[in-house]
């Protein structure tokens, strides 16, 4: 039998959306309070709509997929040199 952890409390999903967040395609406001909860920091949907004008990868529908985010934040703060 495989154990599921629980879905966090709160997480405000659209009604009808399974309880389960999908990393790979996280509407941008879902995608802030889950980095916000897991980075220590706050990070705010004003902040990753910014990396997104300034060429943060989305999906078609203007989803975020986090493993493409990271890689992109990667890639900017090497070239910054951070």
């Amino acid at each position: 039998m495989s154990e599921q952890a629980p879905s966090p409390q709160g997480n405000s999903l659209p009604a009808g959306a399974p309880g389960r967040l999908n990393p790979a395609a996280m509407p941008v406001a879902d995608a802030a309070r889950l980095l916000s909860r897991a980075g220590g920091q706050r990070v705010t949907e004003a902040m990753l709509r910014a990396d997104i004008d300034a060429g943060a990868p989305t999906n078609p529908d203007g989803t975020v997929n986090l493993v493409h985010y990271a890689a992109w934040l990667v890639k900017e703060m090497a070239s910054r040199g951070d």
